[in-house]
């Protein structure tokens, strides 16, 4: 197992479930629907991501390598941009600003998320190739 990406997926699930009932509670009544919408969506990423870095934990006891170790690494920066960036632009519309420089963030987020599982992939094919086998 790699305890860093265990750690790390049961803290942000953590995370996604109190900013989960912080939404659902306390936001529902300052933000325009589209907001919470995009509230929403990073704390379904950051499950989705969560659940992926646990994943990754397990499984690097079967697949040890740099590209599963990797793959944990960049769910973790993925989850950072992607939803802090979500997270930041509806903090930012409460206020009454703009998106600035923060939309710029998420979709390098997205390419993190998307880098994550390549290299998962990537450290899951290397033991073996036949159907049955690792």
């Amino acid at each position: 197992m790699f305890k860093p990406a265990l750690k790390a997926g049961a803290l942000f699930a953590m995370l996604a479930v109190i900013l989960g009932a912080f939404g659902a509670h306390s936001l529902k009544q300052v933000l325009t629907e589209n907001m919470l919408a995009v509230f929403e969506t990073g704390v379904r990423y950051q499950f989705y991501h969560s659940f992926a870095l646990l994943a990754a934990g397990i499984l690097f006891s079967e697949y040890p390598s740099k590209q599963v170790s990797r793959a944990a690494l960049f769910f973790t920066i993925g989850i950072l941009l992607f939803c802090g960036s979500l997270y930041v632009m509806v903090v930012l519309s409460i206020f009454g600003y703009g998106l600035g420089i923060v939309g710029v963030i998420t979709p390098i987020g997205g390419l993190f998320f998307i880098l994550g599982w390549l290299f998962l992939f990537i450290g899951i094919s290397k033991k073996g190739t036949t159907y049955g086998t690792h």
